[in-house]
């Protein structure tokens, strides 16, 4: 019997596995609610994820280069997701304030409410955690934010803007603080995508 994840035999007996299976199948779950969005407005699911970032992040991260980083995907998929974007008059690029030799994109009046249209995609699996406690939330969140922190210490997951990899994070004998902020960080504060966040 092989120690995979995916055997059924071994993965009955192996917390871990299970888990890895259970977040598999979450991830299925936002896949086919983004498809679903994706479909009824004849847009493919990256372009969909394009907009929504470009609507609530920063400039300097509204680029071809970052894109490719965030989703994980080459630079030729994003500057084609772009370009089919941009046809569709659903955002502008201009040069970038902080660097003119390259552009950032930004939404058009048509983008915006595209996302006005599709940001919520996702809310049928935030409504099912209504129904767990804030202590297991709590304590569910840190898990999720520590295994994000070690995808990213390992170079599986290569952009993440969490408090764990910020240089304004700043631990004491395990307490967090923010030297930003300048206030300590329970553990509900750590953030996993951080408008301040500057890498260490």
């Amino acid at each position: 019997m092989t120690e995979s994840i995916f055997n059924l035999a071994f993965q009955q007996d192996d917390v871990k596995s299970k888990i890895v299976v259970a977040l598999e199948r979450i991830s299925e779950v936002f896949r086919a609610l983004l498809w679903e969005h994706a479909k009824t407005i004849g847009l493919s699911p990256i372009q969909i994820q394009i907009l929504i970032f470009v609507a609530y992040h920063q400039e300097s991260l509204r680029n071809v280069s970052h894109l490719a980083k965030e989703f994980n995907v080459t630079k030729p998929t994003i500057s084609d997701a772009v370009r089919v974007l941009q046809k569709k008059g659903l955002i502008s690029k201009h040069p970038a304030v902080y660097d003119n030799r390259r552009y950032s994109i930004a939404l058009t009046p048509e983008g915006e409410a595209i996302v006005k249209e599709t940001e919520n995609f996702a809310e049928p699996i935030k409504k099912q955690l209504q129904s767990i406690s804030d202590e297991h939330l709590s304590l569910f969140h840190t898990q999720l934010v520590d295994l994000i922190a070690g995808l990213n210490r390992s170079g599986i997951l290569s952009e993440q803007r969490t408090c764990h990899s910020c240089r304004f994070l700043e631990k004491d004998k395990g307490e967090a603080f923010c030297k930003l902020m300048k206030k300590p960080l329970l553990a509900d504060d750590i953030r996993v995508d951080c408008p301040e966040f500057e890498a260490i």
